[in-house]
């Protein structure tokens, strides 16, 4: 582990006020990119919505298999971020644009291998109960189309890994924009069909989704290659080389798992509630979909704040990298307390923006009361995860987040939800989310459990293996 340096340039530029700033201004484009990035199932989500229920269902069984795959895959490129940000902080240039290539070849790889897993459904609606099988045929056939959009989506990551780590992510915030425009034209045509085509529904939701994602990806290049800044990287494909994927997959595998186990959580959320009908299945995805979009900012805030903070780590300053994670803190919580209270006062405007349908809409209001204490604690966890990524630190957090978040989340939600302790949080239910099916209550206050012990470990395991041992003491210095 590197340890401080107390002569550098550093050390007199960082204030406080100096790293707000700079967090500030890495986050709002990055925030602007991930939200761009999950508008396209909020988009999907409120078009169905709209054109009838069973297509509702069909985009909750469907987005939530794509994006727990796609996810996934994601955090294993996304492994560049601290990889290219220390190296950028050590001043290794040249090793930043022969990694950008290989991220490009393992994006590829890992997306048409593992992007396999999509051809399957039927082994992940198995636990779905009887779902009707026009139901799972259009989940198949969506399912099969976006199977093409993830080498696009994937090597865009590593394109974007670059932006971000070298404090230029407005590059991706404009592509990813473009793409939302894109997308909503698309999605209006190919769903209710016009100018003479056929409306095709969730279909054509996801033939939008494939054409957006492979012009994303050629306008990034665009970008990185029209831009005389990264010249200084000398970037290239090269040949794949697999001592370069051990590198990357060293710290991508189990930052690929955590971000596998936070999404699957909700998909297989999605997956047992269909059992309890199709109003309750709509009423999730839209809790779902929300959750998503509220998540976008302590991720967003946590990139910003590892990617400095990795830097200063790579420059061998670790009291700038803890003062730089203490201020990013501040300013998740600063930001999660606002969002919570926006969704508060604004929940039934919201719902009224998902779906038309009465009923949906009442078990909607009832989920979307444990939506602001659900953000909050996800904010908590996700922000100490990318700080023990910071440190390229990873394993540990995919093993706790896997035991709380799988066993004490999911399996809980099941026993108390579905299994033979069915009905014994109905006490809490009915104050957390008043009139909703006891399954997918279950779910969700178990999930905000797990999210709190998860939150509260991996900040000890910080202050255990980083603070107290290397950090405390040029405190004390």
């Amino acid at each position: 582990m590197p340890t401080s340096s107390h002569s550098g340039a550093n050390t007199a530029i960082h204030t406080n006020a100096t790293i707000r700033t700079s967090i500030l201004q890495q986050a709002w484009p990055i925030l602007i990119s991930q939200w761009a990035g999950v508008s396209f199932a909020v988009l999907d989500t409120m078009m169905l919505g709209n054109h009838s229920p069973e297509s509702l269902q069909t985009m909750s069984l469907a987005a939530s298999i794509f994006i727990t795959v796609n996810i996934s895959l994601t955090g294993v490129i996304h492994a560049l971020i601290p990889i290219f940000s220390q190296l950028i902080g050590s001043k290794k240039y040249h090793q930043v644009g022969e990694l950008w290539g290989q991220g490009i070849w393992l994006g590829m790889f890992l997306a048409l291998i593992a992007g396999l897993l999509l051809l399957f459904p039927n082994i992940w609606l198995s636990i779905s109960g009887d779902v009707p099988e026009h139901v799972r045929e259009q989940v198949a056939t969506y399912l099969r189309i976006v199977y093409f959009s993830m080498p696009a989506a994937l090597m865009f990551r590593a394109i974007y890994s670059i932006c971000t780590s070298a404090q230029r992510p407005k590059h991706v915030m404009y592509i990813s924009v473009t793409g939302i425009f894109i997308k909503a034209a698309l999605n209006w045509v190919l769903i209710f069909g016009y100018f003479g085509l056929p409306a095709l529904g969730s279909t054509g939701a996801g033939i939008s989704t494939t054409i957006v994602s492979w012009l994303m990806f050629i306008f990034g290049l665009w970008f990185l290659f029209s831009d005389s800044y990264y010249e200084k990287f000398k970037l290239s494909l090269g040949r794949p080389q697999w001592r370069h994927f051990s590198e990357i997959l060293k710290l991508g595998i189990p930052m690929g798992g955590s971000y596998f186990v936070e999404v699957s959580a909700f998909t297989f959320m999605a997956l047992l509630a269909a059992r309890e009908g199709t109003h309750v299945s709509g009423a999730h995805q839209i809790m779902a979909n929300l959750a998503a979009v509220l998540y976008m900012m302590p991720m967003s805030f946590g990139i910003a704040t590892s990617s400095l903070a990795a830097q200063a780590i790579g420059a061998r300053n670790l009291l700038i990298s803890h003062r730089i994670i203490k201020i990013g803190f501040m300013i998740m919580l600063c930001g999660a307390v606002l969002s919570s209270l926006l969704v508060f006062f604004g929940k039934h405007t919201i719902i009224g923006l998902y779906t038309s349908d009465t009923q949906v809409a009442l078990m909607a209001a009832s989920l979307l009361t444990i939506a602001p204490f659900f953000h909050i604690l996800d904010s908590y966890q996700c922000m100490n995860t990318y700080v023990l990524r910071a440190h390229k630190i990873a394993t540990i957090p995919f093993l706790i987040q896997t035991f709380m978040l799988t066993g004490i989340g999911l399996g809980g939600g099941f026993y108390f939800g579905y299994g033979p302790g069915q009905g014994a949080l109905n006490w809490i239910s009915q104050i957390v989310t008043p009139g909703a099916a006891t399954g997918v209550s279950s779910l969700w206050v178990m999930c905000c459990i797990a999210l709190t012990l998860c939150g509260v470990i991996l900040h000890f395991w910080y202050r255990k293996i980083i603070y107290k041992p290397l950090i405390a003491p040029l405190v004390r210095a």
